[in-house]
């Protein structure tokens, strides 16, 4: 179908481009693949790629955020924090749960503040809100604005004893 409705333009257009009433359009397209920027900060991160005549790992080929995730994992650390968030408390609006993140904005799973259970519910915690809350339970997030921040990652400490 668009082979015909492509010809039908063709047949119609071309008398006029040759009669000088309609210009074609001339548009340019380039790419590059270089920076043009003089402060270019963020690295390259990539691999050494494929040896010739095989298929490369996924090791070999990563790149960026992937390449470093496996870069950690050989090393036995984690990338990505990818733990939950302890919660010993509802986060209030005067007392909000933070959610360490270096970024603009984080999603963050709540199925329910302590002691209050609820189906897991996605929520997106963005910087620019004062405070994010959970619709089902009221739980109240705010972004952290150090960015990562140990004491909110580690696990409750267990003050009866064992």
């Amino acid at each position: 179908m668009f082979n015909a409705v492509r010809r039908n333009l063709l047949v119609k257009a071309t008398p006029a481009i040759r009669a000088g009433l309609v210009r074609p359009v001339q548009r340019s397209f380039s790419a590059a693949a270089i920076c043009r920027s003089s402060d270019h900060k963020a690295p390259i991160i990539q691999g050494p790629g494929g040896t010739p005549g095989r298929t490369p790992t996924d090791f070999e080929q990563a790149t960026g955020d992937e390449r470093s995730e496996h870069l950690a994992a050989m090393d036995g650390n984690a990338y990505f924090d990818m733990g939950p968030l302890y919660l010993n408390k509802k986060g209030t609006k005067a007392e909000p749960t933070v959610v360490p993140s270096g970024a603009e904005s984080r999603i963050v799973g709540c199925c329910g503040a302590p002691g209050e259970d609820h189906e897991l519910i996605w929520i997106m915690v963005e910087r620019e809100h004062e405070f994010d809350r959970c619709p089902e339970c009221g739980n109240v997030y705010k972004l952290s604005d150090k960015g990562f921040d140990a004491e909110h990652l580690a696990p409750p400490k267990h003050e009866h004893g064992h």
